[in-house]
């Protein structure tokens, strides 16, 4: 008894060892993209040609995504300004050093379900992953 006992118990320490690093690589890679889209968004919508980011920036932004593997409907995105501007109205574009903040977040979806293996309780169902930025706009209006 005690040997299969023993036996289960590594069986699932081995499972552990060989699987958890795999998930936390994807959990690693979706922040890292997640990043990578905000910092994208920030580049374009505080640039001299827009100082926004509209609903069709961010809708093209869920599909670049998707093609990740992230599903578009789990995404979510915050646009603010801090001085109170709305940063995603394009008829009144945000003017030069106004900050322009944009903030991604994606649920988890229970990467960590297999530290339940060694005793680990894996975060909330609600938690998520995100990623920020701001930059300031560099619109001038003609």
């Amino acid at each position: 008894m005690k040997s299969l006992l023993v036996f289960v118990l590594l069986a699932a320490m081995m499972c552990w060892f060989l699987f958890s690093p795999i998930y936390k690589h994807v959990l690693i890679v979706r922040q890292a993209v997640l990043q990578q889209e905000v910092d994208y968004l920030l580049e374009v919508g505080a640039s001299g040609d827009y100082g926004y980011i509209d609903a069709a920036m961010l809708q093209e932004a869920k599909r670049r995504l998707a093609s990740f593997g992230l599903k578009p409907e789990s995404i979510e995105f915050e646009v603010t300004s801090d001085n109170g501007a709305d940063a995603m109205n394009p008829a009144q574009p945000l003017p030069r050093g106004a900050p322009l903040s944009v903030t991604a977040s994606y649920p988890v979806e229970g990467l960590f379900n297999i530290d339940r293996l060694i005793g680990v309780e894996p975060p909330s169902a609600e938690d998520r992953l995100q990623a920020a930025g701001t930059k300031m706009s560099e619109f001038v209006p003609d």
